[in-house]
């Protein structure tokens, strides 16, 4: 399976000013696999140590964090490191903290050899260490977007136009990937996922793999322990997933609890990068994070487990026609907040008048070229866009609106709009990812 942030790793292994790098993301996005399959076969040898499985290596990080001493003890476990030959692959980090902390002493002493690391829940072990700050990178993996899924599946020519402008795009082939879409819809970015559905065809048993990571997830939950209790967190992630699109209130999220306990649950959630938040924000000016508003909406880490989660009959939501229309608009929305993350930005930011009964609310922001372009997914005629056309007029520096459609390119120059088919997220930003 391609995925894009191969480029990127491509990038590190030969930078100069290359330092350990950390692979950071949810469980089982493909952190270990991208590792195993796609930079280990570029040396001479590849060393993998598993904290969680090989507590005995565990006492190599117990004294003084000398690189030298450090790889000398643990060779006789793993096998033979030679710096500039080998890369040495630290996997489950997290089960070791301290091995987090040896990092920095590899950048500064012992900088020719190439070390990477992964982990699950890793936000929590930063919260209780002395982070390297300044002596690693971090590189974060997502779900697998739209275009690495039809990749996966053998669709390659549609997925090379998928990402040309879709101002070429025939109205005959607008339909096909529109289409395709509506599977990706159930299927999702997991990789266990989309290798199940490639391999057998069938979404019940992508269901039966999403059940299972949904499973593990939960299982994780227990580990966060004192933090906020087990059941409180399933109940907030469950909530919180039915809640996409919607503004968020803490005391809504779980009944049984206070609001504080919710919040503090659902703050958890999203440092696991199960959840993302998305904030409200005044779009006067860049950057965007700079005027942050009290209100917030959250996205799930994938739109398959989304669906999943959610209960969604999919017999029924296949039978619609107009793919903004499926389960109520909600899982249009899942997927352009994915997407966005995936190929333009880390956070992500929507705009709602803070007006005394006002409703009005645009989607999304997203920024290209230094310019802030408003963002509605939506089904409706442009008439019936208000919250975009008085978003246009409140805020001057927003000088177009775009509109996500399940239609081809098409712009209304004299509102100052341009609809977009929903698949053209990837384009809705800067263009350097899409140099592929």
């Amino acid at each position: 399976m391609k995925r894009l942030i191969e480029k990127e790793l491509q990038a590190w292994k030969e930078s100069p000013r290359r330092k350990p790098l950390i692979i950071r993301g949810a469980r089982q996005v493909g952190k270990t696999w991208l590792v195993e399959n796609r930079l280990a076969n570029q040396f001479d040898n590849f060393v993998k140590v598993d904290l969680e499985r090989q507590h005995q290596v565990h006492a190599v990080f117990g004294e003084n964090l000398d690189p030298l001493r450090i790889i000398e003890e643990m060779e006789p476990f793993v096998g033979r490191i030679i710096p500039g030959k080998t890369l040495l692959f630290i996997d489950e980090i997290q089960a070791c903290p301290r091995a987090i902390t040896a990092l920095r002493y590899f950048y500064e002493e012992m900088p020719e050899l190439h070390v990477v690391a992964a982990g699950s829940m890793l936000e929590f072990v930063f919260g209780e260490i002395s982070v390297p700050v300044g002596r690693v990178q971090y590189l974060y993996v997502n779900p697998m977007t739209f275009y690495e899924y039809l990749l996966a599946i053998g669709k390659e020519a549609m997925a090379e136009r998928l990402i040309l402008p879709p101002q070429e795009h025939s109205e005959l082939v607008c339909r096909a990937i529109l289409d395709e879409l509506k599977h990706y819809f159930f299927i999702g970015g997991m990789p266990e996922v989309v290798k199940a559905y490639r391999d057998t065809h069938s979404k019940l048993e992508s269901a039966s793999v999403q059940s299972q990571i949904l499973d593990s997830y939960r299982e994780d939950f227990s580990k966060y322990k004192p933090h906020v209790n087990e059941t409180c967190l399933d109940e907030v992630f469950a909530s919180a997933a039915k809640s996409v699109g919607d503004q968020i209130k803490y005391t809504r999220l779980y009944e049984g609890t206070s609001g504080v306990t919710n919040r503090k649950a659902f703050n958890l959630l999203v440092k696991a990068k199960v959840l993302h938040k998305i904030s409200s924000c005044d779009p006067s000016g860049l950057p965007l994070g700079g005027s942050r508003g009290k209100n917030f909406k959250a996205c799930m880490l994938d739109i398959g487990l989304f669906q999943r989660l959610c209960g969604i009959d999919i017999p029924t939501e296949m039978a619609q026609e107009n793919l903004l229309a499926m389960y109520r608009g909600k899982l249009a929305e899942q997927f352009v907040a994915q997407e966005m993350l995936a190929w333009h930005s880390r956070e992500l930011y929507y705009w709602t008048r803070n007006a005394r009964n006002s409703n009005a609310e645009v989607d999304c922001l997203a920024i290209q070229s230094g310019k802030i372009y408003p963002i509605e997914v939506k089904s409706g005629p442009a008439g019936k866009l208000r919250s975009l056309h008085l978003m246009l007029e409140t805020y001057p520096n927003c000088s177009q609106g775009w509109v996500l459609q399940d239609g081809p390119y098409r712009q209304l120059q004299e509102q100052k709009l341009v609809f977009w088919p929903l698949y053209a997220t990837p384009q809705l930003g800067d263009q350097s990812q899409l140099q592929l």
